[in-house]
Order: structure tokens, then C-alpha cells, then sequence
């Protein structure tokens, strides 16, 4: 197995171990990088276990032209760790808690967006990996390593009750479902649909009942309508079949779209009740055709939405102590990323990989 290798030149920085791609064909394979020593505001965190998310597989192959991958690329952004050291002015933690990381580690703190607790929307963000590093040059890099350093104000509590390899795909994947929810009002008496299974699907009926909203999931796959059920759905339908779609024509208030493949939302357009509204979360590589009379008729609205800000985020974590929740992982030793890897890409997991990153301590 080849090993890429980073230089790491000027004071204040040291060598983490971690696992990288050194382009969009190539595996994932042991390296060393560099990470700055914490700043008077720095959260140093040994990284315990760091989730997989389907976006880690379109970046390391660069297949977002909107986000050009640079190389070498150290990927991960659903981070649970325990914290090693703090900065001078750090009030929030202290070594030994648990923390958690996400897709975000910085932004201006300046814009509305900030100032509205909308960090993800802020234009000068920073992305856990594949962004500009401001403190060492370069780009950041991600989770798959031993350790990270992030800003306190980018670093999550994590509750003691919650496991930590179901923990960390909630950085990503269950913030990412969580949110929608919280913005569109899904709350107990709403009808609720979740078009897909995966990853996001799963967190998202596991939220929407929490809610106690009534829990609808749309799958292709007969074989999920049984899965759906058990991990808190009220009803299943195989998209496909005609007769079950038609049964839920004009009724719901709210439906959370996890699909990463081209399909037709139209479909899923007309169950939408007057004023409901359809929220896309998952991002396939063609645009959607939407028929504007789908949206005209019973004023439907049709919507994004991207994780959340860090003090929602923190929300999510509080209630997912509160109610149990974490995300169905297969936990991996990240000797085998490049298996998971390939298993992703067939939908071959239920319904998210978690690395134990004390694996990393045997190379």
C-alpha cells in the first residue's frame, strides 16, 4: 500500500495520522498531515469515531464541479471525539469531554447569516475538509485522523448517554433531516413523507416520529417497507405502485426528499396537501424537471435544505439524548474505508458506516 506524505515546514503545527485520496481514481491510503497547535480559542479533540457520509464518496472523486476536489484529500466530516487540550480563552470545555465536529469548522461571524445563527449559509465559510485553511495554507482537511483542532465556537457537546459511533453520522446526516423539520413546523398531528431509505432517510423518520408526526416512508424496494416500520414509520409504499401513491394524494403537510438519484418529484408534488411543502435534501447530478402546475394548484412549495447552524446543531445532539436516538452504524476499522467505500456506492449498508479510528493506532 503507497503512503502520500505532507511537508510540514513552519512552527506551530503538528503531524497527525490520517488516511487521504491523492486523486479522483485512487484509494484511500495512510499519510500524515499537518494540524496547527490550538490557538487562545482552539479545541483540540483526539477523534474517536468519524461516519461515512455519501458526500465523502462524490468529493474523493471529484464529482461536484461546483466544489472541485484539490489532492491530497483527507475526507470526514461527522467527528465525535474527546478533547486533549484547550486554548487560553476557551470557557466551554476542558480536556476530557466528549465533543463532536460537523461539516463546519469556521465563517466570518459577521454576515446576517452568522449573526442569524446560520452559519451553514454564511458566503465565507469554512468546510471541515476541501476548504481554504487559513491558519496553515493548503485546504483543511477532514476526520479520517487522529486528531483535529477546530475553533470552540465550531466544536458540539456531546451528551454522556449517547453512543458514540451511532453519534457521529448525526453531525451530518441527522442535521441534515433534522432541520427541515424543525423550519417547516413537523410537529405531533402532521402527516409527514420521507422519499428514500439510506443514510438520511433513516435519520429522517427516526425524527419525524420523535416529533410525533405520522410517518409515511416512500421506498422502490419491497424489501424496505419492513425496515421503514421497525425503525418508527406508520405506513410504507413502494413508490411505483400507483394504486398506494394515489391513496395519499392532497394529504400531507410536509415531505423530506433523501434521494441522491435522478427521479421524478412530481410524483411526490402531488401528495403535498394545500400549502404543503417538499424538501430536497438529497442532490442528484441532473437538474429536476418540475412542472410548474404541480406547485400552482393547493399553493405547494417546493425547497433545500443544507445541515444547520452550530447552535441548532447543538439542538439536535440535546434531542436525540432526550429521545433515544442515533444513527443504525456498521462500525469499521479504517483499514477497510475503501471497501466501505465501494459498498456505499451500491447501497450496500444499513445505514451508515462509522470508523473506529483506534484502528488508525495500528498502522
Amino acid at each position: 500500500m503507497s503512503t502520500t506524505q505532507f511537508s510540514s515546514q513552519s512552527r506551530g503545527q503538528y503531524e497527525a495520522r490520517a488516511y487521504s485520496a491523492a486523486d479522483p481514481k485512487s484509494q484511500l491510503v495512510p499519510t500524515s498531515i499537518p494540524r496547527r497547535d490550538p490557538g487562545d480559542d482552539d479545541v483540540q479533540i483526539e477523534i474517536l469515531f468519524c461516519g461515512i457520509c455519501h458526500s465523502d464518496l462524490h468529493q474523493i472523486r471529484n464529482e461536484w464541479s461546483a466544489m472541485p476536489t484539490v489532492y491530497p484529500c483527507v475526507p470526514g466530516h461527522e467527528i465525535v471525539g474527546r478533547v486533549t487540550k484547550v486554548g487560553n480563552a476557551v470557557t466551554k470545555f476542558k480536556p476530557g469531554d466528549l465533543a463532536a465536529v460537523g461539516c463546519l469548522v469556521d465563517s466570518d461571524g459577521e454576515c446576517p447569516n452568522c449573526q442569524s445563527g446560520l452559519e451553514q449559509f454564511c458566503p465565507h465559510m469554512t468546510l471541515t475538509y476541501n476548504s481554504s485553511d487559513i491558519h496553515l495554507g493548503g485546504v483543511t482537511y477532514g476526520g479520517y485522523s487522529d486528531s483535529i483542532v477546530v475553533k470552540e465556537h465550531f466544536v458540539l457537546h456531546v451528551p454522556s448517554n449517547m453512543n458514540l459511533a451511532g453519534t457521529a453520522p448525526l453531525l451530518c446526516a441527522g442535521i441534515t433531516t433534522y432541520s427541515p423539520m424543525r423550519h417547516w413546523g413537523v410537529t405531533t398531528g402532521k402527516k409527514v413523507g420521507v422519499v428514500g431509505l439510506g443514510g438520511l432517510g433513516h435519520m429522517a423518520v427516526k425524527f419525524a416520529h420523535a416529533l410525533g408526526a405520522h410517518v409515511v416512508v416512500f421506498t422502490t424496494s419491497l424489501k424496505k417497507k419492513e425496515d421503514a416500520m421497525t425503525l418508527g414509520a406508520d405506513e410504507a409504499v413502494v413508490s411505483q405502485n400507483t394504486d398506494e401513491m394515489n391513496k395519499h394524494v392532497g394529504s400531507f403537510d410536509f415531505i423530506i426528499d433523501t434521494v441522491s438519484a435522478e427521479h421524478d418529484i412530481n410524483a411526490y408534488l402531488q401528495l403535498l396537501r394545500p400549502d404543503g411543502n417538499l424538501t430536497l435534501v438529497g442532490a442528484p447530478d441532473k437538474p429536476h424537471a418540475v412542472s410548474a402546475l404541480s406547485l400552482l394548484f393547493n399553493r405547494r412549495s417546493l425547497s433545500g435544505s443544507l445541515i444547520g447552524g452550530i447552535a441548532e446543531t447543538q439542538e439536535m445532539l440535546e434531542f436525540c439524548s432526550k429521545h433515544n436516538i442515533t444513527a443504525d452504524v456498521e462500525i469499521i476499522p479504517i483499514q477497510k474505508v475503501n471497501e466501505a467505500y465501494e459498498r456505499l456506492s451500491r447501497a450496500d449498508v444499513k445505514y451508515r458506516f462509522s470508523i473506529d479510528m483506534s484502528s488508525l493506532k495500528s498502522q
